[in-house]
């Protein structure tokens, strides 16, 4: 009954219906995850914290970096969640920050984890439709950016080839600076005590199979059995 739909496109699973189709990815936000402070960082002082997340991907790469702190579950949309981080006794709740900032209510006690790796496709939208409609999809090709298509979808086949859906710890970041793409992708366990990593820098022109490369090196460097211990 509808024409189109749109989505957050690191939500929408890498293998599309039959019929449904990727009509356009907009200019990608900022891909940065963030910590909303409950009230300051003095506990990282302290010996230990409780962060709260529902993502297996920031629990994991969390508790790589401070495996002293404990972590708990946070669900609902933005707004319940927001609500549950003054109504309880938390230090901290991680959001990606483009979905704060896309509502308005981003608050100002926030930290930018710089060193978090976001969810492949974070911060970008996309717009599906249907493949038959073939009017709809030219007009909405022109809402397309060339550039977010090109990371996102080398993020999102490197998802793919890992066969990790939202219940896997697995990041993703492609980047061109100085026509260069750089790229890095990392599977963790999910009590984030392991972590297999790949970065690689190639030139724009020679992306084709980076995604497929930096999964098979994932795979191939310990992550087939982190894989088959997370799947148990």
């Amino acid at each position: 009954r509808i024409d189109i739909a749109v989505h957050s496109l690191k939500d929408v699973p890498t293998v599309l219906p039959k019929g449904i189709v990727q009509a356009a990815v907009l200019k990608r936000g900022v891909h940065h995850d963030i910590l909303v402070l409950k009230d300051n960082e003095d506990f990282f002082t302290q010996k230990t914290a409780l962060i709260a997340t529902g993502s297996l991907r920031r629990k994991a790469q969390w508790l790589y970096r401070f495996p002293h702190h404990k972590i708990t579950d946070l669900r609902g949309n933005v707004n319940t969640r927001i609500r549950k981080l003054k109504e309880n006794d938390w230090n901290g709740a991680i959001f990606a920050l483009a979905g704060l900032k896309r509502i308005g209510i981003l608050p100002d006690n926030v930290l930018k984890l710089d060193w978090m790796i976001p969810a492949p496709a974070q911060g970008a939208v996309m717009i599906a439709a249907l493949d038959k409609d073939k009017e709809l999809l030219e007009i909405l090709s022109e809402l397309n950016d060339k550039e977010t298509e090109l990371y996102v979808g080398i993020e999102r086949e490197f998802l793919n080839k890992l066969e990790g859906g939202c219940s896997a710890p697995i990041g993703a970041l492609a980047m061109i600076i100085d026509e260069e793409l750089k790229f890095k992708g990392a599977l963790f366990s999910e009590d984030g005590k392991q972590k297999v990593e790949f970065s690689k820098t190639v030139p724009v022109n020679h992306t084709t199979d980076i995604a497929q490369f930096a999964a098979s090196y994932i795979l191939d460097k310990g992550g087939k059995k982190l894989m088959r211990k997370e799947g148990e």
